[in-house]
């Protein structure tokens, strides 16, 4: 049974940081490609980063660039997303997501084999 627990989420304010933390179970961890997706309300989910599991390759939306980090352990099956300068606009559900084999391109939603069930970001004063 693949399981994908994200945790590390809460609430900040503008300008803070939070590292959010995803540990897989039940799958090859390093077969897989892993991402970051986020869904606001009333909002469609949407790509943030992924990182792809044969060269470490990092993408991300333009909207976080220069502010998120993705990076994973394949030793202890656990990815995470950093995450600075956080803007009200970066809030809700942040959900971690897998794709097997090399994606060298941000991961979209349709490609996605697993799906975490999702951490709550809120930035707001």
């Amino acid at each position: 049974q693949v399981q994908l627990v994200e945790s590390g989420g809460g609430s900040v304010q503008p300008g803070g940081s939070l590292r959010l933390s995803c540990t897989a179970s039940g799958i090859t961890f390093d077969y897989y490609t892993i991402a970051w997706f986020r869904q606001a309300p009333g909002k469609e989910r949407e790509g943030v980063s992924s990182i792809s599991n044969t060269d470490g390759s990092t993408y991300y939306a333009d909207s976080v660039k220069g502010r998120f980090t993705i990076s994973r352990d394949d030793i202890s099956n656990t990815a995470f997303l950093q995450m600075t300068s956080l803007k009200p606009e970066d809030s809700g559900v942040y959900y971690c997501a897998t794709d097997l084999g090399p994606v060298n391109w941000l991961l979209r939603a349709t490609e996605v084999d697993y799906w975490g069930q999702g951490t709550q970001v809120t930035v707001s004063d």
